[in-house]
């Protein structure tokens, strides 16, 4: 207020680049305190349980996200999901308070298991990007824990949060480990009930440790292109069949 109400420069905090928001040191908080829980097998629910490979986990992603760190640190290749988009709509947070253990208030939705009260993530919240940002920062930093170096992060988004999932990511992961933001067409018909139809979401993508050289395939370090211990998306096999060699010049699979 006092420069908004001054000619002149007034001293105050050092100003520096950054993301923050109400609730950015609880969300570093929520990571980085332990879980107590453990899985509980349901065999009776499960397909071949003694043969499978492949586990299903129900619960909080973010205790689901500390369990797996036990065991899956620095461990996964790839890594995708589809958080809520803050639509307004998709969004359901649990309240600080916790009330009573209400029958009706549970039949409708409006508390959990353990009593605490659900809330909607309405544009009306004062709130509105600061709880999503919450939510999201301590996920993606455990998503983080779990990646190998040679890891990578998809993540779905739409116009809503997509400049805000893009900063936490640039802190999280770092700016210079952005792979890209892939546009894909999710939906095929025309919106007539809005000033613009939007037919198009994203895929913002992240690796854990991105190489910054030797991302060009080349005759020149084809020898060290595939031992590097960084993300990279390799290149397909060569279809020959669909180019043209008239002066018979060699490709990098036949070196």
């Amino acid at each position: 207020m006092k420069q908004e109400l001054s000619d002149i420069l007034v001293e105050g905090d050092k100003e520096r680049y950054q993301l923050t928001w109400p609730g950015k040191k609880q969300a570093i908080l929520n990571a980085n305190t332990p879980i107590d829980k453990t899985l509980r097998p349901v065999k009776e629910d499960s397909v071949n349980w003694d043969t499978t490979q492949n586990l299903y986990i129900e619960g909080d992603n973010l205790e689901v996200l500390k369990f797996l760190q036990e065991s899956y640190l620095n461990k996964i290749k790839c890594i995708y999901i589809d958080p809520p988009y803050n639509t307004g709509k998709d969004f359901i947070y649990k309240d600080d308070f916790r009330s009573p253990t209400d029958e009706y208030l549970e039949e409708s939705g409006q508390t959990d298991e353990e009593g605490n009260r659900l809330f909607q993530n309405t544009e009306s919240n004062g709130r509105f990007h600061s709880d999503w940002l919450t939510m999201m920062y301590s996920r993606l930093k455990i998503a983080r824990n779990l990646l190998r170096d040679d890891g990578v992060i998809f993540i779905s988004i739409d116009d809503n949060e997509f400049d805000n999932i893009k900063k936490i990511c640039d802190e999280i992961f770092g700016s210079s480990n952005f792979i890209t933001a892939i546009p894909w067409q999710s939906r095929q018909s025309i919106q007539n009930d809005t000033d613009l139809s939007i037919s198009h979401e994203y895929i913002v993508v992240y690796a854990k440790v991105r190489r910054q050289e030797n991302r060009r395939l080349k005759e020149s370090n084809i020898d060290v292109w595939f031992k590097e211990k960084t993300f990279a998306f390799y290149p397909l096999p060569l279809d020959e069949s669909k180019f043209d060699n008239p002066d018979n010049h060699r490709t990098l699979d036949q070196i």
